[in-house]
């Protein structure tokens, strides 16, 4: 099972060398895979009464797109989006910068994508907040149509609105096409997983035991009712850790390995923890879980 970091875009900040050393400390030190979470603009609770979402305004998200053309440049992890709010962008935008990262990280990048919550990213974009998983699934026919194809000549109607006729990109991703993979804590979600995806992505709020496994149990029938093979599809788990518990750390990854997990990616998001700084406590980390 691979272990990876979730990259941490609120607290790192602008200076893009600190960047730089972030990506060299995890990959001397072990990680595998670097996750970004996505937002795009925030919201101002002071003059939005009553708004309860998880970010606002002063939290800093770095594009991932940008931030994946720099990072493969000074390191060789694989990167990763979870995820991307895919249905908010142009299409065809995002496979042209998707197959771009892919060609310069030599075929490293994981595209995780999912419809999102905050109806605020959708109006500043100008994309109708409704309709948004079925516009999903339209725009991953398209985006692995153009990864695979010279010219395509499909049209892509309904809620993704998007036409592209006799028209291909050049120059192709490395991967063709690149795997695509869904996260999402519904049923709808999952069974999304089941019919389309490469592998599933849970959110943090998912966890090995009833929540995973009634998950899994519909990702699993949707795909074979599809005619997928089920155990095909991925699974990376997202693990939250606040404390130095490295025996209690090591108890969670192993209930994701016995689930099947692919990968975990860890959220290294503690004051506490991180005390100098997050290369320090990811350096700790790794000398406990993989020293």
């Amino acid at each position: 099972m691979k272990l990876g970091l979730v990259f941490p875009t609120r607290r790192i900040g602008p200076d893009p060398g600190t960047i730089a050393a972030y990506a060299h400390a995890a990959e001397e030190a072990g990680y595998r895979f670097l996750a970004t979470y996505d937002h795009v603009i925030g919201a101002d609770r002071d003059a939005r009464p009553g708004w309860q979402g998880f970010y606002d305004i002063d939290d800093e998200f770095h594009e991932p797109f940008v931030l994946f053309g720099f990072l493969a440049a000074v390191c060789s992890l694989e990167l990763s989006t979870c995820v991307l709010v895919l249905p908010q962008r142009q299409t065809v935008l995002v496979a042209k910068q998707a197959a771009e990262v892919d060609v310069l990280s030599g075929g490293r990048l994981r595209l995780g994508v999912g419809v999102g919550w905050n109806d605020v990213e959708y109006d500043a974009l100008g994309v109708p907040f409704g309709h948004r998983g079925e516009r999903l699934e339209q725009q991953i026919a398209l985006l692995r149509a153009l990864w695979t194809e010279r010219r395509v000549d499909g049209v892509v109607g309904g809620s993704c609105g998007e036409r592209v006729v006799a028209a291909g990109l050049a120059p192709l991703p490395v991967q063709r096409p690149i795997p695509v993979w869904l996260g999402g804590s519904t049923e709808r979600a999952w069974h999304r997983v089941g019919r389309l995806a490469d592998g599933y992505l849970p959110p943090p709020g998912i966890h090995p035991g009833r929540g995973l496994d009634a998950a899994m149990t519909v990702i699993r029938t949707a795909a074979d009712a599809a005619g997928r093979d089920p155990d095909s599809i991925g699974l990376e788990g997202i693990l939250p850790v606040r404390d130095g518990d490295v025996a209690g750390l090591r108890a969670r990854l192993a209930r994701w390995e016995d689930a099947g997990a692919d990968g975990v990616a860890l959220s290294v998001d503690s004051p506490d923890l991180l005390g100098a700084s997050n290369i320090d406590a990811i350096r700790r980390l790794a000398d406990d879980l993989l020293g």
